[in-house]
């Protein structure tokens, strides 16, 4: 027997969409999920889904262009969105383009360029597995919208990684407070605590101890950002409580002279981003988790959900860069941090503050593998 040869299939272009008629809506939307049914058995298709069709030799041209004009005309970001979507097809998804404002699509917002739906289900169903944002290795990233939609950053090789994000908040159960009063001094972008109680460190993970085989000093280093959190909650004073120059700059909300000048001296250090670090590090604190520094793993922080003590001290979960609301990534940045955090069994969260609302959120990045 022979197979019966199916008759040729053309689009036309009309108002942004591709419409096709014959029996596209049998062959194309009800078996496959490919755009949206008009009257009869015509369909209309968006771009990319007929540039998929025409791709793949079901669609013979529209307008005459087969696929390799279809595409050459398809405009900037085309080809990315055009990758991006063959590849999702590939790996066995039915997707809707979201920027058209059609019944079978939910409502995705402006961010988004595709509705990936669960395997084995399609438009009609609604169940609706990603939303996926086509960006290219070039594109920008603002901070502010991660946590909406899976990024796909499509390289210069045409190559896909997927980049997911989720809003998550700190929480831990370490519970320690300082017994005892403590007095350090200011010792250029640190403070060193002499003779300190052991539960600071053994228990609260504060500092370093001054350590070395023929040490005859009990002595612990605290870092800038621990000494003015210690300093704000009144366990912190310092014996040299102004800066260098003899001034001591203010800090919001407090008229603590330890607190101004530890605030002064990591300004000096860092600029801003001191601020940023600090802002972070309260949150963490506050919320029963352990930050110490992140910077063998270019963080801002590593943190442990858990210190019972440091001689039983488990692995840190998360490696936080603290940014302010405003941030733009270069992707390759961005994928530059999540594989690193994966790398070392850790997952990459950033601390998305607005200085002016003096409000921090969190959101975590993740690669993903559809």
């Amino acid at each position: 027997m022979f197979a019966a040869h199916l008759p040729p299939m053309h689009g036309e272009r009309r108002d942004g969409e591709i419409h096709v008629g014959g029996d596209a809506r049998q062959r194309f939307h009800d078996s496959r999920g490919y755009g949206r049914p008009l009257q009869g058995n015509e369909i209309a298709l968006a771009p990319v889904e007929a540039a998929h069709l025409l791709f793949r030799g079901d669609l013979d041209a529209v307008d005459g262009d087969g696929f390799r004009e279809f595409v050459e005309r398809g405009g900037d970001g085309f080809a990315a969105r055009f990758f991006v979507y063959a590849d999702l097809r590939d790996r066995g998804f039915y997707l809707s383009p979201a920027a058209l404002d059609w019944d079978v699509v939910p409502d995705t917002g402006d961010r988004t360029d595709f509705v990936v739906y669960e395997r084995g289900t399609g438009p009609r169903d609604g169940d609706v597995a990603h939303e996926i944002r086509v960006v290219g290795e070039r594109t920008p990233v603002a901070v502010d919208s991660l946590g909406e939609s899976v990024l796909a950053v499509v390289d210069e090789e045409s190559e896909i990684t997927y980049l997911d994000s989720d809003s998550v908040t700190p929480d831990g159960d370490t519970d320690y407070e300082p017994d005892a009063a403590l007095t350090g001094v200011l010792l250029d972008d640190r403070v060193m605590v002499w003779n300190p109680p052991e539960a600071l460190y053994e228990s609260g993970f504060y500092g370093q101890p001054l350590s070395g085989r023929s040490t005859e000093h009990d002595a612990l280093h605290l870092s800038l950002v621990e000494a003015a959190y210690l300093a704000a909650r009144g366990t912190l004073t310092l014996e040299n409580d102004e800066d260098a120059d003899g001034s001591v700059a203010v800090e919001e909300g407090s008229a603590d002279a330890g607190v101004n000048a530890v605030v002064s001296r990591g300004r000096a250090v860092e600029g801003d981003r001191f601020d940023r670090r600090l802002r972070a590090y309260r949150a963490l604190r506050d919320a029963g988790t352990v930050p110490k520094t992140g910077f063998k793993f270019g963080a801002d922080f590593r943190v442990y959900q858990t210190v019972d003590s440091v001689e039983n001290l488990g692995h840190s979960t998360w490696l936080v860069r603290a940014l302010q609301r405003d941030h733009a990534f270069e992707p390759r940045d961005l994928a530059l941090d999540v594989r690193l955090a994966h790398g070392v069994r850790k997952t990459m969260v950033f601390a998305r503050e607005d200085h002016e609302r003096d409000t921090t959120d969190w959101v975590a990045v993740t690669r993903l593998t559809p």
